[in-house]
């Protein structure tokens, strides 16, 4: 029988190693709370990690801008995913070209950075609405972010499509994303639904499974309401926090495991007409460095801004409406334009103290491209294009309509109604109760008269004869993203008065502007006759070469007052030169047409063009020069000396 024995030794040895090799490879991330560590494939781990956000770059470069974060020392990245980038419309999906969040992920796992996701449903980012789908206030009485059947209802459609799609891609089953965020800052909402809370959790833990470690983020004044038992406790802070304070608060809510900051703050988030925000590079390394010798985890917010193109920017409300500018630099160790600055460099030294820094440099800055000055030459004003803006010709309404009401989600909408008397003298046109959101722009038979705005104080009085032609142009300026628990419904909210005249019986013109930039300007038959003095929303465009291999610019647009730029079609976001502080736009360099092609550049100015309408190409940005004391006035006196709270994201 030993002969037997022999035989079936070699047998035996392969069973145990095929018992052994799947323990052997197993991923895994878990928190040690024994140790107060996270655990990599067992073993001590802890990560140094930066925000970027895919939807801020464009997708042709994202593999440079990971590879830059790699090579500053981070092991790991964090990015939200915006639901309503992916979902336009309700059942209506995309995930192809800059929005392809798989191919980010792929291109992450080549940098060799793991993935901290944030999917909401709710993101702040100083984003459009937080992330949420403006379709979702197609329901007026709909409450966000709360219990509310219709809310969940949308919230389950979408992450029942998402979250599939993110399983492969968790650690654990091969993937790189080792921790995944449920909500966002929930605590600083006000709302404390915990039974929507719970909701979030049970739908994650369904999709997802039992292996992947969920976790919330709160600032310290949101821990109470934004905790939930079974969904590890992060918090974040900046620089000028205490943080001994902080993590003391922290461990109430999380009494063993790491500490992890999941925002630390690199920079600061700019409103249009505040001055732009800066930290300090020795306060953010001293705090990191602090930091790191405590064993924490830390997620630098932001790493990597990037830019708010098209209509994507948010909005806070702080005594008065804010939006945010088009730039989302945020003073991070990464410029808007890529390029490194001395604060990556020195928070790269900070790390290299703690874990093994890549070896080699970093890129230098991208070559940066001068034009001009170009002079614009004048296409026509807006109402000259109302058939191709609005095809589909307008909707009737004795009342105005939102913008939420005809399925106007971004940009702008015309409002038109005629006087039904004459109005001789100066008359006081405005709208009750705040009922401006955001931007109004009043012509009177095509002749522009002035601006009301949300929260501002603006006395604009108007004559016309009986049957004059009223147009009010109104903007969308971007929903709020943090601060309030009310839906943020754009347009006209209240039916204008003209002295004490209500006025109805209004015709409304969803614009869609980015389509006639793109598919009609081409075609010079649609030019209309030019106004002798234009001024109000007109249109301005021209041609231009690369003389040479070219390279990222930044475009000006000295003593142009406010509106929209596209370059090529793409729209590369909004310019308000009078109130700042943003005085350029970032312009990629992939945006450009190479030597030999035309580049066609065109804006829509909305109140006064400068008497030479010129732009220049720089190469450098100008974020900083702000006129808000000239151009600001708050309703009230209170609000304009209130401090600025912080928002979150």
């Amino acid at each position: 029988m030993a002969p037997q024995k022999l035989l079936c030794l070699p047998s035996l040895l392969l069973l145990l190693l095929t018992r052994l090799l799947p323990q052997a490879h197993t991923r895994s991330f878990v928190v040690d709370r024994d140790h107060d560590r996270f655990l990599l494939d067992g073993a001590p781990f802890r990560y140094v990690s930066g925000s970027l956000h895919y939807f801020r770059v464009p997708r042709v470069l994202w593999a440079d801008r990971l590879f830059k974060m790699r090579m500053s020392g981070l092991n790991a990245i964090q990015f939200y995913v915006p639901w309503n980038y992916h979902e336009p419309e309700p059942g209506v999906y995309n995930f192809n070209a800059s929005r392809d969040l798989f191919a980010f992920l792929k291109e992450a796992t080549l940098a060799n950075l793991l993935v901290i996701l944030r999917p909401g449903p709710y993101i702040c980012a100083e984003w459009e609405m937080g992330g949420l789908p403006a379709w979702l206030l197609r329901k007026p009485k709909i409450h966000l972010r709360t219990s509310d059947p219709d809310f969940l209802a949308a919230v389950d459609s979408w992450f029942k499509v998402l979250l599939p799609k993110i399983h492969p891609w968790l650690y654990h089953n091969g993937g790189n994303i080792i921790s995944i965020q449920v909500e966002n800052e929930y605590g600083s909402y006000g709302a404390c639904d915990m039974s929507y809370m719970r909701h979030l959790a049970g739908l994650f833990r369904a999709l997802l499974g039992d292996k992947i470690l969920l976790f919330t983020t709160d600032g310290p004044e949101g821990l109470k309401c934004g905790s939930l038992q079974g969904l590890y406790t992060t918090i974040d802070f900046g620089p000028a926090d205490n943080m001994t304070k902080i993590f003391a608060l922290l461990r109430k809510y999380e009494p063993r495991g790491p500490l992890v900051n999941s925002e630390y703050y690199t920079g600061w988030l700019d409103y249009w007409g505040q001055n732009h925000s800066t930290r300090s590079v020795p306060a953010v390394t001293k705090g990191l460095e602090n930091m790191l010798k405590l064993g924490a985890s830390v997620n630098m917010y932001m790493f990597h801004g990037g830019t708010n193109f098209g209509y994507w920017n948010g909005a806070d409300e702080k005594g008065r409406f804010l939006p945010i500018t088009t730039s989302y630099d945020y003073d991070a160790p990464i410029s808007e334009a890529g390029d490194p600055t001395p604060k990556l460099f020195a928070i790269r030294n900070v790390i290299s103290k703690f874990q093994e820094v890549p070896l080699g440099p970093l890129p230098p800055p991208s070559p940066k491209m001068m034009l001009g000055p170009l002079s614009l030459h004048l296409d026509g004003n807006l109402l000259a294009f109302l058939d191709f803006l609005c095809p589909q010709g307008p909707i009737h309404s004795i009342l105005p309509m939102t913008f939420e009401a005809v399925n106007q989600d971004h940009g702008y909408m015309l409002y038109r109604t005629y006087l039904t008397h004459t109005v001789s003298e100066p008359t006081q046109f405005w709208v009750p109760n705040n009922g401006v959101h955001d931007r109004a722009y009043v012509m009177v038979d095509g002749v522009f008269q002035g601006v009301l705005e949300r929260n501002m104080k603006h006395n604009l009085f108007l004559t016309g004869k009986k049957g004059a032609k009223l147009d009010v142009l109104l903007e969308n300026m971007g929903r709020l993203s943090f601060g309030s628990n009310s839906s943020d419904f754009k347009g006209l909210l209240e039916p204008p008065i003209l002295g004490q005249t209500v006025l109805t019986q209004w015709l409304m013109f969803p614009l869609k502007v980015d389509n006639l930039v793109k598919w009609w300007f081409p075609n010079p038959l649609l030019k209309s006759s030019h106004p002798q003095t234009p001024s109000g929303p007109t249109f301005y465009s021209t041609t231009f070469p690369i003389l040479d291999s070219g390279g990222d610019t930044f475009l000006f647009l000295p003593g142009w007052t406010k509106g929209q730029v596209w370059i090529n079609g793409f729209n590369l976001g909004r310019y308000w030169t009078k109130r700042g502080p943003q005085q350029t736009l970032y312009v990629p360099r992939p945006l450009l047409f190479p030597r030999g092609a035309l580049n066609k550049i065109t804006l829509l100015e909305l109140e006064n063009v400068p008497l030479q309408p010129q732009i220049q190409f720089l190469d450098r940005p100008i974020l900083n020069s702000t006129m808000h004391k000239t151009y600001i006035y708050s309703l009230s006196a209170e609000s304009a000396s209130e401090p600025m709270e912080l928002s979150g994201h």
